[in-house]
């Protein structure tokens, strides 16, 4: 039999494993996450159709460098959180950097605008081939995008969305879903319809993903006809003084909070304020396994965090630009991550 080229042959090994391309494509450079029936299957098609995989021979052949960007807030004292996608990113670097795909990192304050704005230009002097990005500043974001698509570089989001944009792909939680699931966990502890605080610690109060989760935990309050009142809270200034004069205030106005909701990572700020206020008897939901939050997970004042997997986003992500570029393979459009949920009870076994 003649050998078929790279890329049709992935696609026509997929079809007849009813496999996606990247399942194949796991199976071909020995990755886990495949079953050991799917992984068989596969084998036995590759053994069929004589399939030998020449990529690295035809990348070392072309001598052509593949350079990415990662575009992601950088890791500071306030959260480590960026840290997870980052160690993703790294993990595939480790897997394809053979064939002549080189990684630059470009990282922007999550609190100035403009420090995104001047990592994008740097991204376009760099003159790469495929951006792996964090959309956190929204209309900066689109701008970016926008400018990519002209030059036809592929851009993928990671960690949340900016809808209706040229990116080649979305890779992070269905946040309305994320925000209804929060809802849920918050009336474990509820006892009554007193009032429910949502807490917004971000300087892009307005962005896509904080108003979609929170829709999303508004709904199903809706949807189950609970009569508690929702009090939003958005805290722009991200330090502790902060978050405790405005959580202060908070209080100070509406006596009858009886759980907190956070929408994001710094759900320990929340939780280092009801510790030091000895406020004990609020039920507390947050997102992501960073370190503080896991202490406070352990101490009982966090009772939930809510996590998508943000190193295994950041390993998607550069593999799913690699599967693009490299392989010329499609790309889901949207790939919704799992919603995660950990406790003191589990959190020793979880892996982000």
């Amino acid at each position: 039999m003649e050998k078929e080229n790279t890329h049709f042959g992935v696609k026509e090994i997929a079809r007849r494993a009813n496999v996606s391309i990247a399942t194949v494509d796991r199976v071909l450079h020995n990755r886990i996450g495949v079953s050991e029936k799917t992984k068989k299957k596969i084998n036995e098609i590759i053994k069929e159709l004589d399939y030998q995989p020449n990529i690295l021979a035809s990348r070392l052949a072309s001598k052509k460098i593949i350079t990415l960007a990662i575009f992601i807030p950088r890791v500071s004292a306030e959260t480590d959180f960026w840290d997870a996608p980052l160690r993703g990113v790294k993990r595939a670097e480790a897997e394809i950097k053979k064939y002549g795909i080189h990684i630059h990192h470009f990282f922007f304050d999550l609190n100035d605008k403009e420090s995104f704005q001047k990592q994008a230009k740097l991204i376009f002097e760099a003159g790469v081939n495929g951006v792996l990005m964090a959309p956190t500043f929204v209309d900066e974001a689109r701008q970016f995008v926008e400018a990519c698509h002209q030059e036809k570089i592929p851009v993928i989001f990671i960690d949340s969305n900016v809808p209706e944009q040229h990116n080649l792909s979305y890779i992070g939680p269905h946040l309305f879903q994320s925000g209804y699931v929060g809802a849920k966990l918050l009336t474990y502890r509820m006892k009554s319809d007193r009032k429910v605080l949502v807490v917004n610690i971000t300087a892009e109060t307005d962005a896509y993903s904080y108003i979609q989760i929170d829709e999303g935990l508004r709904s199903y309050f809706r949807d189950h006809h609970l009569k508690n009142e929702i009090i939003r809270v958005d805290i722009k200034d991200t330090d502790d003084l902060s978050v405790a004069r405005h959580l202060t205030e908070a209080f100070h106005k509406h006596e009858e909070i009886e759980a907190i909701f956070v929408t994001n990572s710094r759900v320990f700020s929340v939780a280092r304020f009801l510790q030091k206020s000895t406020k004990s008897n609020i039920a507390l939901v947050g997102y992501d396994f960073l370190q503080e939050n896991i202490q406070f997970l352990r101490e009982g004042i966090i009772d939930f965090l809510i996590c998508h997997q943000p190193e295994e986003q950041g390993y998607r992500g550069i593999m799913a630009l690699y599967q693009n570029l490299v392989m010329s393979a499609p790309v889901e459009k949207i790939h919704f991550m799992p919603i995660d949920i950990v406790t003191k009870e589990n959190e020793a076994f979880y892996q982000n």
